[in-house]
């Protein structure tokens, strides 16, 4: 009886085992390629991963940390990785020299580019930095390559001509008073400084989007031709991306947790109460205020055109993409993720 009950039992069982693994293989395997090292900055895509989202929405996501050597656009390129994040101006910078890249969420769209300066460079009886004009003929530091166009424009914009030096991977000459003034992400460099036993108060800070230079960062890109091909798998990606995101709003220990597991796993140099203020920095440049003038993961024409004529003005590109073929609008302009 028992093995009768067995042989009748077995292909049910042998049709639920297909059914679970016709389930899992119904994923589609596709990859996020990260601009930076595993870090607060891409909290939202980790609670995607972590919680779900990507699967529900039938994704099987593998997500890559980059790093200075690394290269996500030229990943998803080269048919590497699927999607990856960058900022605005390197997406425009690599779509100008022939890489067709799209724009899925503007992620992030209030500016955290600032120019730190000490307050009094030649210490307490020497001239006090209170304005961008005070930084004329003093020593500065300003990234180079991508970034270096919105620190241009500030400078234009301001009419300030300081000596400029490359700043790289360090802030060690601007700690050490070699330079009066120093390229600086409000989520890191600067709270980096404050870690390292910098007072406030002995420091003034120039935010760039308050100088007239509002250029939106990270965006979640793919190519032109994935795009096209499946549109359906981009706008999959996109929302499930930005539900990672709200829910990293709204559960930032949490949030934190899967932070501090990955930079532990990869043995990187930082600690928790950085990446909580990146975090909560993060947070406060992908979710608008009331009156902020943008939309959560989206990018506006505006702001677009704005970044587009910053770039021709310096340089960094030679033609600027039309709005409609940059930003595909991955997300339907009335379902709100």
């Amino acid at each position: 009886m028992v093995k009768l009950i067995q042989w009748l039992i077995l292909p049910l069982l042998l049709t639920a085992g297909t059914a679970c693994r016709a389930a899992d293989t119904a994923h589609r395997a596709v990859s996020l390629v990260l601009h930076w090292d595993h870090q607060a900055q891409f909290a939202g895509y980790y609670m995607a991963l972590d919680k779900g989202f990507y699967a529900d929405a039938g994704l099987d996501v593998t997500i890559v940390r980059g790093g200075p050597d690394g290269t996500p656009c030229e990943d998803v390129g080269r048919g590497r990785a699927t999607f990856c994040t960058t900022m605005l101006s390197t997406a425009l910078e690599k779509r100008d020299g022939g890489m067709p890249l799209v724009l899925l969420a503007q992620v992030v769209n209030r500016s955290n580019f600032e120019v730190v300066a000490w307050r009094r460079p030649g210490g307490e009886n020497g001239p006090e930095i209170r304005t961008p004009a005070d930084l004329n003929g003093r020593r500065a530091t300003i990234w180079p390559g991508d970034f270096r166009p919105p620190y241009e424009a500030f400078l234009e914009a301001q009419d300030v001509r300081p000596e400029v030096l490359p700043q790289y991977y360090t802030l060690s000459l601007f700690l050490h008073h070699g330079v009066d003034a120093c390229s600086a992400m409000r989520y890191n460099e600067y709270h980096w400084l404050l870690q390292h036993g910098v007072r406030e108060e002995d420091l003034v800070v120039f935010p760039l989007c308050d100088f007239g230079v509002p250029l939106p960062e990270d965006g979640i890109y793919t190519l032109e031709s994935t795009w096209e091909s499946d549109p359906a798998l981009c706008r999959a990606f996109a929302k499930a991306s930005l539900k990672g995101w709200e829910y990293a709003r709204d559960h930032r220990e949490e949030a934190l947790d899967a932070v501090m597991r990955r930079v532990t796993e990869a043995n990187l140099p930082t600690n928790r109460p950085h990446m909580s203020w990146m975090l909560n920095e993060i947070l406060a440049s992908t979710f608008p205020a009331e009156n902020a003038g943008w939309r959560f993961g989206r990018l506006s024409p505006e702001a677009f055109q704005a970044s587009c004529n910053m770039l021709l003005r310096h340089d960094a590109i030679k033609t600027a993409p039309d709005y409609t073929n940059f930003a595909k609008g991955a997300l339907d302009d009335d379902v709100e993720p």
